[in-house]
């Protein structure tokens, strides 16, 4: 059952992949350049010899599992328990990268077959006072899958792998059930042999799954057109320490408050996701990618505020800054970058803004829309690239994950947050958060662009790169990272589909009201009165 994970500990993707995103010596040195002098450290080398402590499980415990899911799935080597021990941020990458890392790891890993043994093993788990860990692809950024264990003597990571079935599909009402633990492309994959699509594709497509998606409230690149992930989901099905909890019944309902969207973006914290049902779409004939230029950032927002407001924006809409389109120039070997910046200068743009556009549908629903985005954009000043830039972006947009292994392996502090506000106030967010991150990491690059579009607001991605802190790497993000969420903090949310985690939790009350706060826990005493389902997150205490 091991194989099923890549337990590579050093990466957050596959060391293969990584390579493919090697930094040529022509982009190292333009780093240095803008960001300074950064010292590699040693190349990663297969699975490293972190010093972890021995499982605390208890034997009884530790048997009753066994009897639900049999002893072959339950997990207590050292491996198997460092790989389900924390997501894939920056500073999870860090401590994974030295062997004196001191996080939290679960006392035991445990994968079940099915719904029923979920919540056997909660039942299991209610007895003998264990908390649970859910873990799905184990893609959080925000500490989400970090295994805390709260008052609780001992955790568990339950590992949804083997939930990996598509469980019925109802072409007529376009429904699809899926288990929680199939991931992004599996899912395309089991819809794709009935000709539908679920159209949710997040950077984290690849190792993500349904379940994951659902938690997180999670945002997929062609949101514009297919919608987030909490308006896809018709339907949930959870196990929780007081029993199971199934919801949705209908397309719609009055039936009171829409309970679907308390346990959607809860986090493990009231339920563990089993199956989900899910809105399909036929998969998509024809897709089509472009790129345009925007000569500043605001004419570039102000084209995008356009597009949403008059209902024209392509399924994928993403504008980036005039800094991330220079990173993004650098750092990119397949573009012909100065034939590029020749043809743009040409035309008025010296300082591009590059806009990706993209839809997908039928060759005329393609046409029809694309009609009426490029008309306005044409009209706000936008110049186009061509299909070239469109599909560059589309065939990498998975390498982010792979491109920050290797700038951390040069020695560089690469890490990303996010966040939304409306369109009156998206301007000053970004200043602010700019501002923040500058003044407290010295000298770096700050990249943003826009990557969810609405009629009322947009979401600000904000990419960050400084040389690394040798002395005190840890402690050189989370100061920064901190002065960010200070910056948002009354003009923004804290975050748009990163979720809470732990890192966001500080601020959460900030944004819900000390009310909110008390709904939440009220909610998670109902359902978890022992408080054994993913200690430490959302909600900071029980």
């Amino acid at each position: 059952m091991n194989a099923l994970i890549d337990h590579r500990l050093r990466r957050s993707w596959t060391s293969e992949a990584a390579d493919a995103a090697r930094l040529p010596a022509r982009a190292a040195k333009w780093l240095e350049q803008r960001i300074g002098q950064t010292a590699p450290g040693a190349a990663p080398a297969g699975d490293l010899p972190v010093e972890i402590p021995s499982p605390k499980l208890d034997e009884s415990a530790a048997a009753a599992l066994s009897e639900v899911v049999g002893a072959e799935n339950v997990l207590v080597d050292d491996v198997a328990r460092l790989a389900r021990a924390t997501g894939l941020s920056y500073l999870d990458l860090l401590r994974r990268r030295s062997p004196t890392a001191d996080f939290p790891v679960p006392d035991a890993v445990v994968l079940p077959a099915d719904p029923d043994e979920v919540q056997a093993v909660l039942d299991v788990c209610v007895k003998h006072d264990v908390g649970v860990v859910p873990f799905g692809g184990g893609t959080s950024v925000v500490g989400g899958v970090a295994a805390l264990r709260g008052d609780k003597a001992s955790v568990i990571a339950l590992d949804l792998v083997r939930l990996d079935a598509l469980v019925s599909v109802d072409a007529e009402s376009r429904l699809a059930v899926l288990q929680a633990g199939v991931r992004g492309p599996e899912a395309e994959r089991l819809l794709g042999e009935h000709g539908l699509t679920l159209g949710h594709i997040p950077q984290s497509f690849e190792r993500a799954t349904i379940g994951g998606f659902a938690a997180t409230r999670s945002a997929g690149q062609a949101s514009s057109g297919y919608g987030r992930f909490e308006d896809m989901v018709k339907g949930v099905r959870l196990a929780t320490p007081r029993g199971e909890w199934k919801l949705g019944v209908a397309p719609a309902s009055a039936a009171g408050p829409d309970l679907r969207q308390l346990a959607v973006g809860s986090e493990g914290t009231l339920g563990v996701i089993t199956e989900v049902s899910l809105r399909v779409r036929p998969a998509p004939p024809v897709k089509r990618y472009e790129g345009y230029a925007l000569p500043s950032w605001d004419a570039g927002r102000e084209a995008v505020r356009d597009l949403a407001q008059n209902h024209a924006l392509a399924d994928v809409t993403r504008l980036s800054d005039g800094d991330e389109t220079e990173v993004s120039l650098a750092l990119n070997a397949g573009l012909k970058t100065a034939a590029l910046r020749k043809y743009l200068a040409a035309r008025g743009v010296a300082r591009p803004c590059f806009l990706i556009v993209g839809w997908e549908g039928t060759a005329h629903d393609v046409a029809l829309r694309r009609r009426e985005t490029t008309r306005r954009l044409k009209a706000s000043g936008a110049v186009r690239v061509g299909k070239a830039l469109g599909e560059s972006w589309r065939h990498g947009r998975f390498a982010g994950p792979r491109q920050r292994d290797v700038l951390m392996d040069q020695g560089i502090c690469v890490e990303t947050l996010e966040t939304a506000a409306y369109w009156s106030t998206v301007d000053e967010l970004r200043d602010d958060v700019r501002a923040a991150i500058t003044a407290s990491l010295g000298r770096s690059i700050v990249m943003c662009h826009i990557s969810h579009a609405y009629e009322t607001g947009a979401s600000l991605y904000f990419t960050v790169l400084t040389a690394r802190d040798e002395a005190d790497p840890v402690g050189q993000w989370q100061r920064a990272k901190a002065a960010a969420c200070e910056a948002i903090t009354g003009l923004g949310t804290i975050s748009h589909h990163h979720a809470v985690g732990v890192d966001h939790a500080p601020y959460l009350k900030a944004e819900i009201g000390s009310l909110g706060v008390e709904v939440l826990r009220a909610a998670k005493s109902a359902v978890d009165p022992t408080g054994i389902l993913n200690p430490g997150k959302l909600v900071q205490g029980r």
